[in-house]
């Protein structure tokens, strides 16, 4: 996915269109938490501020909150994550994504990190 854009605690965001963002965690955070065991998804129609805890991704070594890096509405959730949470391993920016939300301030995306930003964040 292109123009990806980053939150300092490594969930990114891709913009579907000018008002639906699709969330997840990045390659870096699946790869500091090993084989995720459990995603805990947040329920559709929940609103939620930015930098306001959604969820929950567990491993066998730990737990870590997934926080939304804008404020919205969740309009869909990856149930396939339910079944299957080592897709958010195999592919975090792909069929790994978490949610799906309908940004109430478009101009929170500017806050967020770019690529280059981010990597020197994690030193990648």
């Amino acid at each position: 996915m292109s123009g990806l854009k980053f939150t300092e605690d490594h969930e990114w965001l891709s913009m579907e269109s000018d008002e639906i963002g699709v969330v997840g965690i990045t390659d870096y955070a699946q790869a500091q938490l090993g084989d995720l065991v459990f995603v805990e998804l947040p329920e559709v129609g929940r609103e939620v501020s930015q930098g306001e805890d959604i969820g929950v991704v567990e491993s066998v070594k730990t737990a870590s909150d997934i926080k939304s890096p804008v404020s919205g509405v969740v309009v869909a959730v990856n149930e396939a994550l339910s079944d299957e949470p080592g897709k958010v391993n195999e592919d975090p920016t792909g069929e790994g994504w978490i949610y799906k939300i309908s940004l109430s301030n478009a101009s929170e995306v500017e806050s967020l990190m770019d690529d280059a930003a981010y990597k020197a964040l994690t030193g990648e």
